[in-house]
């Protein structure tokens, strides 16, 4: 019993031998894992360095003499900061371009039932308004009528539009087409829409330089045209003689006409619409609605009474930038 008793208390004193063994093991092993305090000193305080000087090197720390002290010792592995130099640089603020908003084009296209293939010529132009630089404002004139179909078509476009519709009866062409003119420019003075305005027949061909070209007129503008006549198979030219953009003379068909007012197509000009809802801005004293006179004549005797104020688009006039195609003609032959 007493032997028994010896192995137990052995056995015992074993386990407990190892168990203290194992604690300390563990302890010691964690301990040795385990930053120092002044290790997290140092990599703080290295963070911090790179973050503010922005710069990315390696700092290692000089060793100290073993003569010195054992608190000296210790803080020769603490790294000092890098000194950061701030330079203090003077900023030129340069003041901002000041930026010249595009003007508005207004392009008004008159309508009629007794042109041939309006629809696709109506297609065919809102094609090419469609590649105009924005801002672009496109009023079309319609007589009233129960076909959706040219609604269905300024919809389908993209382009922001107006669309004007009448219900008086014409039985000539170039009067009704007049009448849509008057009816359109009736409305950029009652909205006082303030743009550029040109008249775009159905028929007209553009190059899309001449829409950047009305940007640039500041009153009135004027330009060459080219006249197609397919049953003649020639061209004929029309419009100014530029002196870079003053206007000097201007085309004329028959050389023996002796008429005081050039003959100006409708397609053939520009004007800013301020003329005719703010007349004093120019000058003048009278508008359309202080007149007996239609807008189109107004207009028309308004550019064509100060040819000094005509800017000729391009400079010197030198490129064709509009073609007409005279097709107007055979349609009112057939009415």
């Amino acid at each position: 019993m007493g032997s028994l008793e010896r192995s137990k208390k052995k056995t015992h004193l074993w386990k407990k031998a190892m168990l203290h063994f194992s604690l300390c093991f563990v302890m010691g092993f964690f301990t040795g894992l385990a930053p120092s305090g002044k290790s997290l000193i140092f990599s703080s305080k290295i963070e911090v360095a790179f973050a503010v000087s922005n710069v990315t090197e390696f700092v290692t720390a000089a060793p100290q003499p073993s003569q010195t002290s054992t608190k000296n010792s210790n803080k020769s592995w603490i790294a000092s900061a890098p000194k950061i130099h701030s330079q203090k640089t003077k900023l030129h603020a340069k003041p901002l371009p000041q930026l010249k908003p595009k003007r508005l084009v207004i392009i008004v296209t008159p309508t009629s039932t007794k042109l041939p293939y309006q629809n696709v010529f109506l297609r065919r132009l809102a094609n090419t308004i469609k590649l105009v630089d924005q801002p672009v404002l496109w009023i079309v004139v319609e007589a009233k009528t129960d076909s959706p179909e040219l609604s269905e078509i300024l919809r389908k476009t993209g382009i922001m539009y107006r669309h004007v519709v009448f219900s008086e009866e014409f039985e000539d062409l170039e009067g009704e087409l007049n009448h849509q003119r008057n009816l359109a420019l009736s409305h950029i003075e009652h909205h006082r829409l303030s743009g550029i305005v040109h008249f775009a027949g159905l028929s007209n061909v553009y190059d899309l330089q001449f829409f950047q070209q009305l940007r640039d007129i500041e009153v009135f503008g004027t330009w060459p045209t080219a006249l197609l006549l397919a049953n003649r198979k020639r061209v004929i030219l029309e419009g100014p003689v530029c002196d870079s953009s003053q206007v000097i003379g201007w085309h004329l068909r028959n050389m023996n006409n002796e008429t005081i007012t050039p003959p100006i197509h409708i397609s053939s000009f520009a004007f800013n619409s301020s003329i005719l809802w703010d007349p004093e801005r120019w000058g003048r004293t009278s508008s359309v609605k202080h007149t007996s006179q239609n807008s189109i004549k107004f207009v028309k005797q308004v550019v064509l009474e100060d040819e000094t104020k005509l800017k000729g688009i391009p400079p010197y006039c030198s490129k064709i930038l509009l073609w007409r195609f005279n097709f107007y003609a055979r349609a009112m032959s057939k009415h």
